[in-house]
């Protein structure tokens, strides 16, 4: 009962599919909140403004709403967003490797036996294999 829920945890495909709802839905928001709380009024705090707030003005006098950061008039290319967004991301993917990926693969390399994942792999092999042959007949 037990073998048969770790090498079910321990599948490849199952992990990936935990790792993208967990960086979806809970971490997404909780860095993004940092960042935008944080590290933006930081760089605010160095600079005139929130890092949020920073853009390039492409045509026409550009203003920005000091309640949302948003462009409020013009067209302007905002960079700060974009690097805000690309912090969130890194973020997000460093805390989701570190927390999840990391542990897992200690955990596949104490409990899961080379000769086991080989033997599943080959299993796989053999079933997409068979299922291409079904296809081609049907």
């Amino acid at each position: 009962m037990l073998k048969g829920f770790r090498d079910f945890i321990a599948r490849g495909n199952v992990i990936d599919l935990a790792v993208g709802i967990v960086i979806g839905a809970a971490f997404t928001a909780l860095v993004g909140s940092f960042v935008a709380n944080v590290v933006s009024p930081l760089v605010g705090a160095f600079g005139t403004k929130s890092l949020s707030a920073y853009y390039w003005c492409i045509k026409g006098p550009c203003t920005v709403d000091d309640k949302t950061g948003n462009i409020a008039s013009g067209v302007a290319i905002g960079w700060g967003a974009f690097l805000s967004a690309i912090l969130t991301f890194v973020i997000t993917a460093a805390v989701i490797y570190y927390i999840f990926v990391v542990p897992m693969n200690r955990f596949r390399a104490k409990y899961v036996t080379p000769e086991e994942e080989a033997e599943a792999e080959e299993l796989t092999l053999l079933r997409e294999i068979r299922d291409s042959l079904q296809n081609r007949g049907a």
